[in-house]
C-alpha cells in the first residue's frame, strides 16, 4: 500500500522550472492573466465605450448600404478584441478600415462585399509581410516624432469635426451624407447631445494629467473634501451611462422594434472572390487604405501607446502582424476589414481604459450580441441617437489631438502643422506624411547653412 501511495512531496522528480514547456505555459498564463486584469471595474467598463463613436457608424453604414453580415463582423471583431487585450495588456482598439469603408459607401455598384473583403485581405497580407520582415520597425524608427504628431493631430481633428457634424446634422449613414439641420429638441436633438457632452466634461474633466507635479499632489492631500469628491467622480462611468441612455432612447423612439429582433447567429459563409473582385479591391480599396494603416494603425498607435503607458511600448512589428492576421482570417468569412487605430486608443484611455480587460470586455459583449441577435441588431443601431455617438467621438478625437502638446520647439511645431494641414485639406494622411517628411528634411539641411 505504501508503494502505491508515495509521499506527494516526492512526486515531481524534477522541479517545474526545469520543464521548458511547463515553464512557458505558466509564463503565458501569468502574462494573459495580468494583461486582462481590471485596474478598476467601472473605469474599464467606461473605457470600453470610447471606441464606439467610430465603430458603430461605419458598421451600420456598410450593413445598410452593402448588406454586410453584422453578426459575423461582431463575432470576429469581438474575438480580435479579446486576443489583442490578452496580448498587449492595454486597451488596443479594433476599428474598421476607414478608407475601404468610404470607397464601399461612395461606390454604389462596383464595390460590394467581395471587393471589400479582397481589399481587406490584400491590405492585411502586405502589413503582415512588412511586419515579419522587420521593414515596419525600420519605418517606425525612421519617421520623426513631429511627423507622427502631425498625423495624430490631423486624425484627432478629423474625428472631432465629424463628431460636430453628427451632432449638428441629420445623418444618412447608408449614403454617407449629411441631410438637414438637427432639431434642438427631441430624442435625438441637439439639446440632448449638448447635455451629454456637458455631463462627460463635468465628470471626466480635461483628462488625467500623466505628469502631475508634487505640489499638486500635496495640495490634493491637504484638502480631504476635494480628494474624496474626485474619488467619487472617478468611479462614475460617464460614457457607459451615456451609451445606456442611447440604447433606452432607441427603444423609446420605436417600441415596436422589439418585434423585428430575431434571435440566433447569422449564417457564416466563405466569401467567393472573383479575379475581377481582387483587382477592384486592390486598386480601389487597398491602395488608398495602406498608407492610412501604416501611419495611423501602426506607427501612430505604437507612439501613442508609449506616451499613454510608459514602459509598455510595443514594436511596430507586432502591431503590424496582428493587423495582418486579423484580416487574413476574418475577411474570408465576410467580417469587416479591421485595424488598430490611435483614435480608438485615445478614446478608450480618455474614458478610463487602462488594461487589456477593457477591450476584452467589449469583445465579449460583441460576441454575445453577434451570437444572440446576429444581423437583426442593425434595427436597434439604426434607432440609436446619432448625436450621442457624436459626443463619444468628439472626446476621442480631442484626446488624440492633445497628444501633440509635447512639441516644444518652433521647428517641430512647424513640421507638425504642415503635415496636419495637408492631411486635413487633402483628406490624405499619405500626402500629409510626404509633405511633413519633405519639410523636416529641408529644415535639417538648412541648419548647417545658418551662421
Amino acid at each position: 500500500m505504501e508503494s502505491q501511495c508515495p509521499n506527494p512531496q516526492t512526486l515531481p522528480e524534477t522541479p517545474p522550472s526545469s520543464n521548458p514547456i511547463s515553464r512557458l505555459s505558466a509564463n503565458i498564463v501569468q502574462r494573459v492573466t495580468r494583461n486582462l486584469g481590471f485596474h478598476s471595474k467601472w473605469a474599464e467598463l467606461n473605457g470600453a465605450m470610447g471606441d464606439l463613436g467610430t465603430y458603430i457608424p461605419i458598421v451600420l453604414a456598410l450593413t445598410l448600404a452593402k448588406d454586410l453580415n453584422l453578426g459575423t463582423t461582431l463575432i470576429f471583431t469581438g474575438i480580435y478584441n479579446v486576443i489583442t487585450g490578452a496580448v498587449y495588456g492595454v486597451p488596443m482598439p479594433v476599428q474598421p478600415m476607414k478608407s475601404i469603408a468610404a470607397v464601399a459607401i461612395s461606390d454604389s455598384s462596383d464595390f460590394n462585399i467581395p471587393e471589400i473583403m479582397a481589399a481587406g485581405i490584400c491590405t492585411g497580407a502586405i502589413l503582415l509581410v512588412l511586419g515579419v520582415t522587420g521593414l515596419m520597425q525600420m519605418v517606425y524608427k525612421f519617421i520623426p516624432l513631429s511627423v507622427v504628431r502631425g498625423i495624430q493631430l490631423s486624425q484627432g481633428l478629423s474625428f472631432a469635426m465629424s463628431a460636430v457634424k453628427y451632432i449638428r446634422k441629420v445623418q444618412d449613414f447608408s449614403k454617407s451624407k449629411s441631410m438637414g439641420n438637427r432639431q434642438w429638441l427631441g430624442l435625438d436633438g441637439m439639446v440632448l447631445a449638448i447635455v451629454c457632452a456637458g455631463f462627460i466634461t463635468f465628470i471626466n474633466g480635461a483628462g488625467q494629467e500623466r505628469n502631475q507635479s508634487e505640489e499638486a499632489i500635496v495640495d490634493e492631500e491637504r484638502n480631504v473634501r476635494i480628494k474624496r469628491t474626485r474619488k467619487i467622480m472617478a468611479t462614475i462611468p460617464s460614457a457607459f451611462i451615456i451609451f445606456l441612455l442611447g440604447v433606452v432612447l432607441a427603444f423609446i423612439r420605436r417600441p415596436k422594434v422589439v418585434n423585428d429582433i430575431k434571435f440566433g447567429p447569422s449564417v457564416m459563409e466563405i466569401v467567393k472572390i472573383t479575379g475581377h473582385s481582387w483587382k477592384e479591391g486592390f486598386i480601389k480599396g487597398t491602395i488608398p487604405q495602406l498608407p492610412l494603416s501604416v501611419l495611423n494603425s501602426v506607427i501612430a498607435v505604437c507612439k501613442l501607446s508609449s506616451d499613454l503607458f510608459p514602459g509598455r511600448e510595443f514594436s511596430a512589428t507586432s502591431v503590424s502582424v496582428t493587423v495582418g492576421l486579423m484580416n487574413l482570417v476574418g475577411c474570408w468569412f465576410g467580417a469587416l476589414p479591421c485595424c488598430h487605430g490611435a483614435g480608438g486608443l485615445a478614446g478608450q484611455y480618455k474614458f478610463g481604459g487602462r488594461s487589456g480587460g477593457c477591450v476584452a470586455l467589449l469583445g465579449a459583449a460583441k460576441m454575445m450580441l453577434g451570437l444572440v441577435l446576429g444581423t437583426s441588431l442593425v434595427t436597434i443601431l439604426h434607432l440609436f441617437p446619432v448625436g450621442i455617438l457624436g459626443v463619444l467621438l468628439l472626446f476621442a478625437g480631442i484626446e488624440l489631438a492633445m497628444t501633440c502638446r509635447d512639441m516644444n520647439s518652433k521647428q517641430e511645431s512647424f513640421v507638425m502643422l504642415i503635415c496636419t494641414a495637408v492631411s486635413l485639406v487633402g483628406s490624405s494622411a499619405a500626402l500629409g506624411f510626404v509633405c511633413g517628411m519633405l519639410v523636416h528634411v529641408l529644415l535639417k539641411l538648412r541648419t548647417p547653412c545658418m551662421p
